[in-house]
């Protein structure tokens, strides 16, 4: 299948090892990747705190942009997603505001494009059967936790995307590369996102939430889909705390056996390699 491309800007700096694994695991699945063309940011999160048409219009751009490409698009950071989303939810809903940032856009807004999620594509469109069939390493020991955090899944008229209360996609994913999934209920609590620099005491202590939880499930990682939820997941637990966090391709990238799979790995703050290495996963 082919689709629109939408990296945004974490997938280009902080979250490149998720943009990396995405595009292997693409190549491996058959999913073709064609980057929108001039994208720029979303505005994920200072737009939406400071001004609702900035907000708009900076997504809108992006989206027709993609349209041009006639295709879904693509978009892996659950930020981006999630402005995507309200973007295309206030457009269609308000006639006045869509005439507004067409203005500002300078083109005009179809809304002929769905606006996806790789989870989404890969569980619906390639499905866990294909996903199981080339799997060429199974995830044995492995055993993660499932976590969307809030902006894939809320708010969830906007978001339309998944049991926003109990989510599952991620973890038949995960369970057919071979990994033991626990069960938690803590799936789609907050980190904090974008305040681990203005209120990081906070930050920290909604992460380390997160972290004893996953411990106490029995989990020896955590698996998302967010650059946001990465970078606080990964750089701001306690010390006694902290588990490995992967991108979710990063696994399956992994589990199929991809060249160079374990490459990105070395990009995170908490080394995931030495738990690989006692799984013999590596």
């Amino acid at each position: 299948m082919k689709v629109s491309y939408y990296p945004g800007c974490s997938l280009h700096a902080t979250g490149k090892e998720y943009d990396q694994s995405m595009k292997a695991v693409s190549r491996a699945l058959g999913i073709e990747l064609k980057e929108v063309e001039d994208w720029s940011c979303c505005g994920a999160s200072s737009a939406h705190s400071t001004n609702f048409d900035l907000s708009i219009a900076l997504s809108a751009r992006n989206l027709i942009a993609a349209e041009k490409n006639a295709m879904d698009v693509m978009v892996p950071c659950a930020a981006c997603f999630n402005r995507f989303k309200m973007a295309e939810h206030q457009l269609k809903a308000n006639k006045e505001l869509k005439s507004k940032i067409e203005g500002v856009v300078g083109a005009k807004y179809q809304g002929g494009i769905a606006i996806r999620n790789p989870i989404d594509i890969i569980y619906n469109e390639i499905g866990v059967d294909a996903l199981a069939a080339k799997v060429a390493k199974q995830l044995a020991g492995l055993k993660p936790v499932s976590y969307y955090g809030c902006l894939l899944l809320r708010p969830p008229e906007v978001c339309e995307f998944e049991n926003y209360e109990n989510p599952y996609m991620l973890d038949k994913i995960l369970g057919v590369l071979g990994a033991d999934v626990r069960n938690w209920s803590y799936k789609t609590d907050c980190c904090g996102g974008s305040l681990a620099i203005s209120k990081t005491k906070i930050v920290v202590g909604m992460v380390d939430k997160l972290m004893k939880a996953a411990k106490e499930a029995g989990a020896n990682c955590v698996v998302t889909a967010c650059p946001l939820c990465m970078a606080n997941l990964d750089m701001r637990p306690s010390k006694k705390y902290k588990l490995p966090v992967f991108y979710f391709t990063e696994l399956i990238s992994l589990a199929l056996g991809v060249e160079g799979a374990k490459d990105t790995f070395k990009s995170h703050i908490f080394d995931p390699q030495p738990l690989l290495r006692e799984l013999k996963l590596i």
